[in-house]
């Protein structure tokens, strides 16, 4: 899995006029949950760019004062107005212990419904697990190769392919779905039913009543 280094400052100031003065700096206040104790540094806004504006799931190595921690993105706070960074919250790895993390999915191949003329459609694009460090990955593969037409891949189906994650959504909600195109329901909707059979012509109108007789 992909690692970024930060190189950061433990913080010895706190309270909200510390805090105004680091962002005056260009640093970001961030705060380490997770590990044996918590942890406040902060680091160059910068050096967070290729952890927060990207949707990759990734480990962060936060490099405080000689020690170093790897640690996953957690939460995020930013300014209402300018859309500035204003804090980080991160989540240690601890060997032992199982954290949650959300993993983006990954859909591979191509599938039976869309080679059909379906379409293909996403519900979500990442699943909430619980797992050990160690089996973390960068994304969650799923094939879509056997997804028919009005097909759908569920939460579930996934999570027997898992056994190493405990997915926290919802076991029925769908993950991707091939649906019917307008142009495949108007193909179907003028197709003749099955078995059915031909029409028949019209009846010729009848023949013209004969003549009236001649007036005796």
């Amino acid at each position: 899995m992909n690692t970024i280094t930060i190189e950061g400052t433990l913080r010895t100031g706190f309270g909200k006029t510390a805090t105004r003065q680091l962002r005056s700096q260009e640093l970001v206040p961030g705060v380490i949950y997770g590990g044996e104790q918590e942890i406040n540094f902060s680091a160059p806004a910068t050096a967070f760019k290729t952890l927060v504006y990207t949707p990759l799931f990734q480990v962060a190595e936060i490099k405080l004062d000689g020690k170093s921690y790897r640690t996953i993105l957690k939460d995020l706070q930013f300014d209402k107005v300018t859309d500035k960074l204003l804090h980080v919250d991160l989540l240690e790895l601890v060997e032992d212990k199982k954290v949650v993390a959300n993993i983006p999915i990954r859909f591979t191949g191509t599938s039976k419904g869309v080679k059909d003329g379906g379409k293909l459609v996403t519900k979500i694009n990442q699943l909430k697990v619980k797992a050990l460090p160690k089996h973390l990955a960068e994304s969650i593969e799923v094939a879509i190769d056997e997804l028919e037409l009005n097909g759908n891949i569920r939460v579930e189906d996934v999570q027997k392919l898992y056994d190493n994650y405990e997915i926290q959504n919802s076991p029925r909600i769908p993950i991707a779905s091939v649906v019917m195109t307008r142009q495949l329901k108007q193909e179907e909707a003028s197709a003749p039913a099955k078995g059915a059979a031909p029409a028949k012509a019209a009846p010729a109108k009848a023949a013209a009543a004969p003549a009236a007789a001649a007036k005796k």
